[in-house]
């Protein structure tokens, strides 16, 4: 199957990047892993909003509904803190959770630190569009893709998404055989 360019969208979540008191961590390590793992050709549409649900909502449904991103994936604002509203503004504006995700990216990131006890992180489906809450750090970014995205481009096949491939070396996708 010939891999069509596919739209991703990484969107980070925070309250101090935004304003610009420090650098964004989170896009960049979002970038990193993809330019890394992806062997399909894939367009970045990149955002940047502060902790407040109506920012996450609106940036979720433009980069789903007005640039057709397959994937999403947000990073930050997962924690118990007050202002971390990316789970409840992920289920906000999709259709379905995906729990075994969720459950997956915790035991990861268990395995690594004890406070991942903490973390909302969710995924969840808009329309035809994946939608993945990640960690902050890009440390922890990358261990939690590492451990869950080998079923990330058989979930967009089953959205009807365009076929998005890896690179075996870095982490294989996984699909059935064919019947």
């Amino acid at each position: 199957m010939s891999a069509a360019e596919a739209a991703i969208g990484l969107l980070s979540v925070s309250d101090r990047a935004s304003a610009g008191e420090y650098e964004d961590e989170g896009v960049p390590g979002l970038r990193a892993w993809l330019a890394k793992a992806l062997a399909t050709p894939w367009r970045e549409c990149a955002r940047l909003v502060p902790d407040e649900r109506p920012a996450v909502e609106a940036a979720l449904r433009e980069l789903v509904d007005d640039q057709g991103c397959c994937l999403v994936l947000t990073t930050g604002g997962t924690g118990p803190a007050p202002r971390d509203i990316t789970p409840e503004a992920t289920l906000a504006v999709c259709d379905r959770v995906l729990d075994g995700f969720g459950e997956r990216m915790r035991a990861i990131s268990l395995a690594h630190v004890p406070t991942a006890i903490l973390s909302r992180q969710v995924a969840a489906v808009r329309g035809r569009s994946l939608v993945i809450n990640l960690p902050g750090r890009p440390r922890a970014i990358a261990e939690t893709l590492d451990g869950v995205f080998a079923a990330v481009p058989y979930c967009i096949d089953l959205l009807g998404g365009p076929f998005i491939d890896t690179r075996p070396e870095v982490i294989e996708a996984f699909r059935p055989p064919a019947r």
